[in-house]
């Protein structure tokens, strides 16, 4: 049977240790646990079952394991001392017998985005940042479709529009929206990001190096490598939805607890085809993955053992390929999460009221 791993680590760092963990996860604190980690070899996890093709009925297994790094260590650390960590964590892949190695979280940032880490690994490897994109944009429109916004006559903006997923968001959006405005930390990026997508798109595009465009926008999809949240409950227009890809969040616990006229969802949750196990608590509901995750297991299903997303420029190409190859295989966006909580419709049409209520129609 054709297999697969994908590597995550510790994000919510008492609590994801605690997964695997329970009694250090309780008993050590965040900074304890992060010295720990830097002389902790990488962790297996647990074996993936069940996995199969709605198309082929093709099965495949894999692997959870886990890179001890936390996403704090993986940007303050010497590169390459996260890299030979992330190296190792792959090599216990190889042993296991993976066939091809998706990068989760920030074990797909660091650096050039898995180019480095490919190189040293035997494995084939991708950071599933490519079905990711595909899932976010289908998540915020689908979001906007329940909240009554029309996407075409929307403002749009997108938080971390320079990265590698930033990007090829932006350029999607720019082609089914009135107007976006792309945010980031460097404007010689955003002006040119914004001379590429005025070719062709049918936005008018602004830029911006701080959050004050968001009072405005309708719809935000957001996607930077900050550590911890940039996006706070005074910064968001009443009736907006927001789609948080980033782990760690983008979007503050404190929209949840002072916002209600605010939409917010966890981007990129997909339904996995065929009775899968996972046999490891990551928490999401059983039979629910990151669609990075779902990108790994979908290359997996169709027998594409390569390098397939790496790097800091993503075709829309690839996105258009993954998306099409995660379909035929039966894999689709999942209902809405907020904060690791399901959304109910009624929720939805709460958020709604409160927003009318708050003064927009």
């Amino acid at each position: 049977m054709d297999s697969f791993a994908f590597i995550i680590h510790p994000i919510s760092v008492k609590r994801d240790v605690q997964r695997k963990y329970p009694f250090l996860g309780r008993i050590l604190t965040e900074r304890q646990i992060e010295f720990f980690s830097q002389y902790f070899p990488p962790v297996y996890l647990s074996e993936i079952e069940g996995i199969a093709s709605a198309a082929t009925g093709r099965q495949v297994k894999g692997w959870f394991i886990a890179c001890p790094f936390t996403p704090r260590q993986m940007l303050e650390l010497p590169e390459a001392r996260v890299y030979d960590k992330i190296v190792q964590t792959g090599r216990m892949a190889e042993k296991l017998g993976a066939q091809i190695l998706g990068l989760g979280a920030f074990t797909s940032v660091v650096g050039d985005a898995g180019v480095s880490i490919a190189d040293r690994l035997a494995v084939p490897v991708t950071t599933g940042d490519s079905y990711t994109i595909a899932i976010a944009v289908e998540s915020i429109q689908r979001a906007a479709e329940l909240m009554g916004i029309s996407v075409g006559n929307a403002s749009v903006a997108v938080v971390g529009a320079t990265g590698a997923i930033g990007q090829v968001c932006a350029e999607l959006l720019s082609e089914q929206t009135a107007h976006l405005t792309l945010i980031g930390r460097r404007v010689d990026a955003l002006e040119e990001l914004r001379a590429r997508l005025q070719v062709g798109g049918r936005a008018e595009i602004a830029v911006a190096t701080d959050m004050s465009p968001l009072a405005e926008s309708d719809l935000i999809l957001t996607v930077t490598s900050a550590v911890h949240a940039v996006i706070q409950p005074e910064h968001l227009r009443p009736g907006s939805v927001v789609c948080d890809v980033a782990r760690p969040r983008d979007v503050s616990a404190m929209v949840a607890a002072a916002r209600d006229d605010i939409f917010v969802i966890d981007g990129g949750m997909v339904d996995v085809p065929g009775p899968v196990d996972f046999h490891f608590n990551f928490g999401f509901p059983p039979g629910k993955a990151y669609a990075c995750m779902a990108e790994t297991m979908a290359l997996a299903l169709e027998g594409r053992f390569e390098d397939y997303t790496l790097g800091k420029q993503i075709t829309r190409q690839r996105v258009d390929e993954i998306s099409a190859i995660a379909k035929k295989h039966g894999f689709r966006l999942s209902g809405f999460r907020s904060f690791e909580k399901e959304v109910t419709l009624e929720q939805i049409e709460a958020v709604r009221r409160n927003a009318r209520r708050a003064g927009r129609n």
